[in-house]
């Protein structure tokens, strides 16, 4: 995970980020990061990464289903504080992945659509399809949209 990886988050998400003391060009420890998770493309309405499938597999060499989830998640969460604005956090607080079929090989990427943003809450649904645009999972999270906390 170089350098290269991080030339692909939206200028408007590292902005977003920064605004709740968050520095997503550097974050060493963040899960996302360690499974290659990039996003290509990222609003409010529409949030789009990829992450491959080497290195992210179970023992019988397919795709993760926690690794489904982790994409899912990052992708509703990245669109729910998009929605949420400035000084606010979007924290999970139910996610739900259905895995369709297996994959051992390539990229998968997954598309993130509002199917309800609120006040208080957004829900995202999340479909990770392969290369070939076959569905791998269908995911759908909720977060809470809250202040963040105030420096001091």
């Amino acid at each position: 995970m170089g350098e290269q990886q991080h030339m692909n988050i939206p200028q408007e998400v590292i902005d977003e980020y920064a605004a709740i003391g968050v520095d997503v060009l550097t974050p060493a420890g963040h899960l996302g990061t360690r499974m290659g998770v990039e996003l290509v493309e990222a609003s409010a309405d529409r949030v789009v990464g990829t992450m491959p499938v080497e290195g992210n597999t179970q023992p019988y060499g397919l795709l993760h289903g926690g690794a489904s989830a982790v994409l899912a998640e990052t992708l509703g969460s990245v669109g729910s504080m998009l929605h949420a604005g400035r000084g606010r956090l979007a924290v999970g607080v139910d996610l739900n992945c259905t895995h369709h079929r297996g994959i051992r090989s390539g990229l998968v990427t997954g598309v993130a659509t509002p199917v309800h943003r609120g006040r208080s809450t957004a829900t995202y649904e999340i479909v990770i399809s392969d290369e070939e645009g076959r569905r791998v999972c269908t995911a759908r999270l909720t977060c809470m949209l809250r202040d963040a906390p105030t420096a001091g």
